[in-house]
């Protein structure tokens, strides 16, 4: 019998040998008042209804679960069925975890929220949050994305948030998420860097894990009710990985369920330009936590990365990711771009869904996969967010 797997980091914030606060005291006594904060009220009856009124009235939770028997017919094999993130309000997962980040940030009596943001999902979710709890919101995003994604540009700057354009390095997250912290550092005490994902040094990837395994738990009562029985696999986009876990959690501990991490090979790993860190990367340290690391061009150094979806061009990844991939629980594996824009397109077309580009990672993985596990063969994927960001883009690419 498989041991049951915790995902609960030790005292010091460890998942295995990953995770932890690589951080200078003074920030590492901050990051400890900030998770004090978190498990005092955690679960507390005042926070837990607070937020679940606002899961269940404001973003529209549960999110549904879909068959799409178009998209499988097309396929062949497997049904692929979605878990429905995309219909959230703000348009994709990202509103779970800001919700819960910007209750505790008012709760710790905090004078401004910061975060980077890569689509611009994160940003748009932080920044409806604030708004919702009368915090001001300052969102740090590459120039890159901010020229790639701007309809979302546009929606964080009338919900209230001052959008700050990042010039330096390759002008994409991982540069935001330089130029936040730097604003970040200048008030510790009083600002709240809301971390986008299940990165960064704890109790951040704790915190943020926790409010997305809203998904995993919904789609363990869900699915058996549609389908009669657990998915064969549940796969989900990894960029930082809050997506992922969040449906992962669900399913740590059903043996016979494959856990699946689709990362971006953007255009392959021969010309650098790609994404794919536990593929690719081995342990390494970033922004105060250690983990898998991007660094085939220079050891202990991050490498330039690169994805048609803004939100996945990260050169780490969650510590939980490192612990499940060395452990076996979970597999990745990389699409490249061109598999991805198909899969866009197709899911589009065949089934009036228009997915992220991040989602549609994902996507084609269980697109490609499909025919290889036979007709009794169920995959459940995140559909982690909704495509109006990328529909200009793609539609340029594409000539449409």
């Amino acid at each position: 019998m498989q041991q049951a797997i915790d995902l609960q980091p030790d005292a010091h914030g460890n998942y295995g040998p990953y995770g932890g606060q690589y951080l200078p005291p003074h920030l590492k006594a901050i990051m400890d008042d900030i998770g004090r904060a978190y498990l005092s009220i955690r679960d507390t009856e005042a926070y837990r209804s607070e937020l679940n009124d606002l899961y269940t009235h404001y973003v529209g939770r549960p999110s549904p679960i879909y068959l799409a028997k178009r998209l499988s017919a097309h396929c062949g094999g497997a049904r692929i069925w979605f878990k429905r993130e995309d219909l959230n309000h703000t348009g994709a997962h990202k509103i779970n975890h800001c919700l819960g980040e910007a209750l505790l940030a008012k709760h710790m009596g905090k004078t401004k929220v910061l975060a980077e943001t890569g689509a611009g999902q994160h940003g748009v979710a932080l920044a409806t949050a604030c708004a919702l709890v009368g915090l001001p919101c300052e969102i740090h995003m590459g120039e890159i994305d901010v020229a790639k994604e701007h309809p979302n540009v546009t929606k964080m700057k009338i919900l209230g948030a001052k959008v700050v354009s990042v010039d330096r390095g390759t002008k994409t997250l991982k540069d935001a998420v330089d130029s936040a912290f730097d604003e970040y550092l200048r008030d510790p005490e009083h600002f709240f860097y809301a971390i986008g994902s299940v990165v960064g040094p704890h109790p951040f990837p704790m915190m943020v894990a926790e409010f997305q395994s809203i998904v995993g738990r919904e789609a363990r009562e869900q699915f058996p009710k549609q389908a009669g029985k657990l998915p064969d696999v549940v796969a989900a986009c990894v960029g930082g990985g809050s997506n992922a876990m969040g449906l992962f959690s669900g399913f740590l501990n059903d043996p016979g369920v494959r856990l699946v991490g689709v990362e971006p090979s953007g255009v392959g790993r021969e010309t650098g330009k790609h994404a794919a860190t536990l593929s690719y990367g081995k342990p390494g340290t970033l922004h105060g936590f250690h983990s898998y690391l991007l660094q085939e061009v220079k050891e202990g150094e991050p490498d330039p990365v690169y994805s048609i979806a803004s939100g996945l061009d990260y050169p780490g990844v969650g510590p939980q990711h490192a612990y499940l991939k060395d452990i076996g629980r979970a597999e990745y594996y990389a699409v490249d771009d061109a598999a991805c824009l198909d899969a866009f397109m197709t899911l589009s077309r065949l089934e009036g869904l228009i997915p992220a580009l991040e989602s549609a990672h994902a996507v084609a993985w269980a697109m490609a996969t499909a025919p290889s596990l036979g007709k009794d063969a169920d995959i459940l994927v995140n559909l982690s967010g909704r495509g109006d960001k990328d529909a200009d883009f793609v539609a340029e690419k594409l000539g449409l």
